[in-house]
């Protein structure tokens, strides 16, 4: 299982939180993702028959999708400038 860094975690928190101290926004939650799938999309490159993984991936994607989702719903503008930020196909 590919884990996300402690050190890059933070950054992440800090660079997208909405406040200090944020860390469940929907925008803080989007970045962490997409930084897990960009890590397991590399791992997988590598690793071709990794099923496992390849399910995992998939899940996290899902959900990325469903939170862009909401967010979208919820602020137009605040997913499109985390879309913009984060250059997502979209």
């Amino acid at each position: 299982m590919v884990k996300i860094l402690e050190d890059d975690k933070q950054q992440i928190i800090t660079s997208y939180a909405q406040k200090k101290g944020d860390t469940g926004s929907p925008e803080v939650q989007v970045a962490l993702l997409t930084h897990k799938i960009q890590k397991l999309t590399s791992h997988l490159e590598e690793n071709k028959k990794d099923n496992h993984s390849r399910r995992g991936l998939l899940k996290v994607i899902a959900k990325r999708r469903r939170i862009l989702n909401y967010l979208g719903k919820l602020d137009d503008e605040r997913y499109k400038g985390l879309i913009k930020k984060l250059e997502l196909k979209r």
